[in-house]
């Protein structure tokens, strides 16, 4: 038996866990200690040990599927395809490009993210495409585009909190979403940081602070902004850095200035000395970061929200300075990679901007195409989903669950129901694959090679280790084949790095500049954080500055206004920080620069010389609270918030099929305080109906003094009567277009009672 083990990561959260996976006796594989990757050092949460069980033929699909008599059964891959490419072209040709839906998802490789933007919009020519990641990051994407001139999830890499000073993390219960991270938080407070959490309740999370906020689900903002009137009105502003590296400061200012302590402890819950300690606590220590995740981001306001953290950060100086800034803890597994290569309704490849002219002629020229022939941006993802059945005629969907994920989750099972046509590319037949016309089995993570960028903008490799079983493809050659259905026989390559080399062409120049990294050197040097410019001359025929080694378009120190747009500053920048961010390298001159033709190292940390504006300043937006687009009344007086537990992901479409892991989280519940369950008049375990005005879900009660008496919390990773996505909010941001996961007003009463039961 082959005794060697490949080297890989983990197929669920942002953190790509390394990993190795070594051959077993009776032909599968294990998963198998990996220290050298220093994101987890080998360490691993349960659903990472336990992921090869997802390979089982026992739960996973492995023939294509058909609906014939109303029930799905199995037929070949030729009968598969020639039936979504003819139902394809059928409607296209009856209602227009337009009426043909693309719906990717944040797990999908690099590879397969770029291939499924590309397909959408040469092929199907339609502009309808997005991908469930609008429902993950979008709205701190979109916050950080307004401050930063860029987006990438974290500025720094992970290893950079342990030594910052203070930490203030805002709606992440990392402790259950991503285990392996904590351990940074911990590091950081044995060597003399603190930690600060905001979120309204007391999780896994909470418990390591040394300060706990418990803020009203939906104020975020108005926490953010009271904070930063306080580092006003105390004096606490760095005015040397406002004045030379920041614009925009006197509008935010006075935004800030209208909410007072006393005002912001009325609409928070959070009291005025907490308030105070808090700012204490982030302006006292020489560094300091800021971390928001869904909790914040997940409003109808949730761009203004992370402005308003972000403006925090800026008025204390920091950001764009060592072990300083704000950093968004990216969820999906590729969810930042995912919405940098084309997926997303309004983006082309390396994070260009679909309606840009110049960005259409760059990607124009490495697909072979015209320009004007690309269609324009389209729907966001919930509008896209919601428009199902009408406008949108037929949908084909990729590594996505929206029946249990997508908010108002029963009138988007109903949108599928009524589509002409449905193709879902899947590992497992999930709760929206169950409704398809058409189910193809795909390869997952261990069979397939590709690669993944992590929350610190790190991009890895991830290798294929076994063979997948018979009858399972891959999704680029589910891509190749329709496309070849349809009439377009190249530009659809099978081999996962013969379409990463086209990537680096497309990226080449965008800010996700992806052109100087290779597989060679993610195998060698254990990934490579982008922007990573191509040595100046690497694509001939591209267009000018589309590619360069030089320092200027790379952003090293000495950086001209080039580098603010490639949004990179990788040196240290003379301040004793205690450690060098980039080894010695003899392509490197003595002035920082590199020689011409070396290799680009990659940029771990941002914005060190300049931010990624026109001016290399950062902005200032000037942000107000408001409420939340549904707060709770007489008939819900009740928030409802939602979120995760460690031993499932996301919909739970696969870690729902690992019997260790269902054995940890069975079902859903709903978490409560003692003082509500007491006035429902309900015991630990009682069945409770969660109302909305959407929907009612029913699961059976946790009472815990670990949450705001006015709120319940319910995860939503199940199906059926205790879906928690049947209850939320399709509000959306109206920059982001992010939907309001995290807040809505709810009654809860004992399943089976009278309506009206709590108070």
């Amino acid at each position: 038996m082959e005794t060697t083990s490949t080297p890989t990561h983990c197929p669920y959260c942002a953190l790509q866990c390394g990993m190795n996976l070594s051959p077993t006796p009776e032909g599968g594989v294990e998963v198998t200690e990996r220290v050298d990757f220093p994101v987890n050092r080998g360490a691993l949460c349960g659903k990472g040990r336990t992921a090869p069980a997802v390979l089982s033929s026992r739960v996973r699909l492995t023939s294509p599927l058909v609906r014939s008599g109303g029930t799905l059964v199995p037929a070949s891959w030729d009968e598969a395809l020639d039936r979504i490419a003819g139902e394809l072209g059928r409607i296209r040709a009856e209602h227009g490009p337009d009426a043909l839906g693309v719906f990717g998802g944040g797990g999908l490789t690099n590879e397969k993210a770029y291939t499924l933007g590309k397909f959408a919009r040469v092929v199907l020519g339609t502009s309808q495409i997005d991908y469930n990641g609008r429902f993950c990051m979008s709205s701190a994407a979109a916050g950080g585009i307004k401050a930063f001139g860029l987006d990438r999830g974290l500025p720094f890499p992970l290893e950079d909190i342990p030594r910052t000073g203070c930490v203030i993390l805002v709606g992440s219960n990392l402790a259950e979403t991503m285990p392996p991270a904590l351990r940074f938080f911990s590091e950081l407070r044995e060597n003399g940081g603190t930690l600060i959490v905001v979120d309204p309740r007391r999780t896994r999370t909470a418990e390591q602070a040394d300060l706990h906020l418990m803020p009203r689900p939906g104020t975020d903002l108005a926490l953010a902004l009271g904070l930063l009137h306080l580092v006003v009105a105390e004096g606490r502003v760095d005015e040397e850095y406002v004045r030379e590296r920041t614009s925009g400061w006197e509008e935010a200012r006075a935004a800030a200035m209208a909410h007072w302590p006393e005002h912001v402890e009325r609409i928070t819950g959070v009291s005025v000395p907490q308030l105070r300690e808090t700012v204490r606590m982030f302006c006292e220590p020489e560094s300091a970061m800021v971390l928001t995740a869904r909790g914040p981001e997940q409003q109808s306001k949730g761009t203004d929200t992370v402005g308003a953290w972000i403006n925090l950060c800026l008025a204390t100086g920091r950001a764009g300075r060592p072990l300083s800034g704000y950093g968004c803890l990216t969820g999906q597994g590729n969810g930042q990679g995912g919405r940098e290569h084309g997926q997303k309704a309004d983006q082309l490849p390396g994070y260009r901007k679909l309606d840009d002219p110049a960005a259409r002629r760059h990607v124009a020229e490495v697909w072979g195409v015209d320009p004007d022939s690309l269609p324009g941006p389209g729907r966001s993802a919930y509008e896209l989903l919601d428009a199902m059945g009408t406008d949108i005629r037929s949908l084909l969907l990729l590594a996505s669950n929206p029946v249990v994920s997508a908010p108002r989750a029963a009138h988007i099972e109903e949108r599928l129901k009524s589509l002409d046509f449905l193709a879902v590319c899947d590992v497992v037949l999930s709760e929206t694959a169950a409704l398809a016309d058409v189910v193809l089995p795909v390869t997952q993570w261990a069979e397939e090679t590709g690669t993944m960028t992590s929350l610190e903008g790190r991009v890895l490799l991830r290798q294929r280790a076994i063979t997948p079983p018979e009858g399972v493809r891959s999704d680029l050659e589910v891509l190749h084949e329709l496309a070849a259905r349809l009439g377009v026989e190249k530009g659809f390559p099978t081999d996962p790095e013969e379409v990463f080399e086209e990537l680096r062409r497309a990226s080449a120049g965008g800010p996700a500049d992806y052109s100087g990294i290779t597989y060679r050197r993610l195998a060698e040097e254990n990934g490579v954080f982008w922007p990573c410019p191509a040595p100046e001359g690497t694509f001939a025929g591209a267009p000018a500055g589309a590619s360069a080694g030089t320092a200027e378009a790379a952003g090293v120190a000495g950086a001209t206004k080039a580098a603010g747009a490639a949004g990179a500053a990788v040196h240290d920048d003379g301040e004793d920080t205690g450690f060098d961010v980039l080894p010695e390298d003899p392509a490197r001159e003595e002035t920082g620069t590199l020689h011409p033709g070396a290799l680009h190292p990659g940029t771990p940390r941002l914005f060190l010389d300049r931010f990624a504006t026109d001016d290399g300043r950062a902005r200032f937006v000037p942000v107000s609270h408001r409420p939340a687009a549904e707060e709770p009344d007489e008939e819900y007086p009740v928030f409802l918030t939602t979120g995760r537990v460690v031993a499932q992901y996301q919909s739970g479409a696969q870690t729902r099929r690992v019997d260790e892991l269902n054995a940890a989280a069975p079902g859903p519940f709903v978490e409560l305080h003692p003082r509500l369950a007491a006035r429902l008049g309900a015991a630990e375990g009682d069945p409770l109906a969660v109302v909305s005005r959407r929907g009612r879900a029913v699961a059976p009660a946790r009472i815990t003094t670990g949450i705001r008496p006015d709120t319940v919390f319910m995860p939503f990773h199940w199906p059926g009567e205790g879906r928690a996505n049947t209850l939320t909010n399709p509000a959306l941001d109206p920059t982001s277009r992010m939907p309001e996961f995290k807040v809505c007003a709810v009654r809860v009463e004992i399943a089976g009672a009278e309506a009206g039961g709590a108070g």
